[in-house]
């Protein structure tokens, strides 16, 4: 019997819980697959103010086929932890694809795994990427060579199917889009910038403001330690 594909979801303190619970719902239909959501040490996380335990040590884990690094408040605390790092790149050095969900690319750009890639992220800090040497794609899902990565947040279910086509094929991807009854039609046009009426942008932009660009200063000074 061959082996099972091992897919691998770090969480951390601050993730997006749907980064990795969307992503997760999907991967986890998929035939030989054994998904592991693992945190540094085992310790429980809370994301949201859901609490998930019972978790994986990052540590204890061999090695991954897939490993997807999901996004959110917390990364870059994440970004700043050189033990999480260290596991990030040790499982990425064998496995098959390296993905990301929303400023989970970020994660892996810190890591040093980025560099010369096309990537994307959540549009508000998709710019960032760059920083680390990435090439920023402001497309729902982006793929280069073995790296995939996801927008933010609901794009990790596009990511999800995007991946098992790439494992299994696009008729697998298509039973498990049905089955889940993914056909999405949102009641608003928009999610992101571009199509979304500008005062709508404006009111989403002023209140990300101040928080955003913390998050940006904190990011740059992080890449520049790396220059």
């Amino acid at each position: 019997m061959a082996d099972k594909l091992v897919i691998v979801f770090p969480i951390y303190q601050g993730v997006t819980q749907l980064d990795f619970t969307g992503p997760h719902q999907f991967l986890s239909r998929l035939p030989g697959t054994e998904v592991i959501v693992a945190s540094m040490g085992g310790e429980t996380v809370t994301a949201d103010g859901l609490h998930f335990a019972a978790l994986r040590s990052l540590e204890m884990i061999e090695r991954c086929d897939v490993l997807c690094v999901p996004g959110g408040g917390g990364c870059t605390a994440a970004m700043q932890d050189a033990n999480f790092l260290k596991q990030i790149r040790r499982l990425a050095a064998g496995a098959r694809y390296l993905t990301s969900v929303c400023t989970g690319s970020l994660i892996l750009a810190a890591a040093g795994l980025l560099k010369g890639k096309r990537a994307t992220c959540h549009w508000s800090m998709r710019d960032s990427l760059a920083l680390f040497g990435a090439i920023p794609c402001n497309e729902r899902v982006v793929r280069d060579g073995n790296i995939i990565s996801g927008a933010g947040v609901s794009a990790g279910i596009d990511f999800a199917l995007t991946l098992i086509a790439e494992l299994h094929g696009q008729e697998t991807a298509q039973a498990i889009q049905l089955s889940m009854e993914y056909a999405p039609a949102p009641p608003f046009a928009g999610g992101n910038p571009e199509p979304s009426p500008a005062a709508i942008v404006q009111q989403v932009q002023a209140a990300m403001a101040e928080n955003l660009q913390r998050r940006k200063d904190l990011v740059a000074q992080i890449a520049a330690q790396y220059q």
